[in-house]
């Protein structure tokens, strides 16, 4: 018999209320170290109030556990250690460098009074060069281009040394080449560094590609859970994104492939296209 795997990240029958709204019921899942899941749905589905959840942001009432602890049983600064909240913020905020954003990781290590040790500034480097930004460690963080901030935010979660990354839409306003520099990373670091990583994601496609699990959300509700291939059916998300799709499979890496079809829109113009493109 194989040895059993104690879930790093579980969640037991979560709910989650605003006044008299109900935005999540009963979501239940769990995930193991070093696994990647996305949480997927429509617009409106809760996908963000669940990673606050799970993240600590707000109160889950003892029904998210990391390493089988209560997530609100922490404390701030041990939540820190833990969990790592990598998000997208307005840089023109901050005159600090890459390094200094980086470093930003030791602040849950460190007392006020405390100074930077020869391996607090090794932890600083090795995180950088891991995410293939040495040669810019001194750049304002604002002069770098959206992906290279996006892996200096992934250098600072790194360094901060939690064992779980929370994304909220990590490769939003990005162009394609760096959405798939920014997954492939996240995927390398979960694997190499034994990190569990949840994100949200809006392409389904790349859920597909690079996660392990997928967590799909409607209405406040868990659809389904598991591996791409089997939450990811036609009639299913027909059924969430109220358009026709088909799935394709890739019998070169034994993935699935997403296209939808939308249905043609009542009283549009046949020709239009035709006569954007003579324009």
């Amino acid at each position: 018999m194989g040895k059993s795997v104690t879930a790093m990240l579980k969640l037991q029958h979560l709910n989650y209320n605003i006044d008299d709204t109900q935005i999540l019921s009963d979501i239940q899942f769990q995930a193991d170290e070093g696994a990647i899941i996305a949480v997927v749905g429509p617009n409106g589905a809760g996908k963000t109030t669940l990673l606050k959840l799970i993240s600590g942001q707000y109160p889950s009432k003892q029904q998210v556990f990391w390493r089988s602890t209560p997530v609100e049983s922490f404390t701030a600064n041990s939540r820190a250690k833990q969990i790592a909240v990598v998000n997208q913020f307005n840089n023109s905020v901050f005159n600090l460098n890459l390094e200094q954003i980086v470093s930003m990781g030791l602040l849950p290590h460190q007392s006020i009074f405390s100074k930077v040790s020869p391996e607090h500034n090794q932890k600083v480097s090795t995180a950088i060069a891991q995410v293939g930004l040495t040669e810019k460690r001194h750049r304002l963080f604002s002069s770098l281009s959206g992906g290279e901030q996006q892996r200096g935010q992934i250098a600072r979660a790194l360094v901060q040394g939690a064992g779980l990354f929370v994304l909220d839409e990590p490769i939003n306003h990005l162009d394609v080449f760096y959405e798939h520099q920014i997954l492939s990373l996240l995927r390398k670091i979960a694997k190499q560094n034994k990190v569990t990583i949840i994100m949200s994601l809006h392409d389904l496609n790349h859920a597909a590609d690079y996660c392990d699990k997928v967590c799909l959300l409607t209405q406040g509700q868990m659809l389904a859970f598991g591996p791409p291939k089997a939450v990811f059916t036609e009639d299913r998300l027909q059924h969430v994104f109220k358009t026709p799709c088909q799935i394709i499979e890739r019998p070169t890496n034994n993935k699935i492939r997403i296209e939808f079809c939308p249905p043609e829109i009542d009283g549009l113009d046949k020709n239009i296209e035709i006569g954007i493109a003579d324009v």
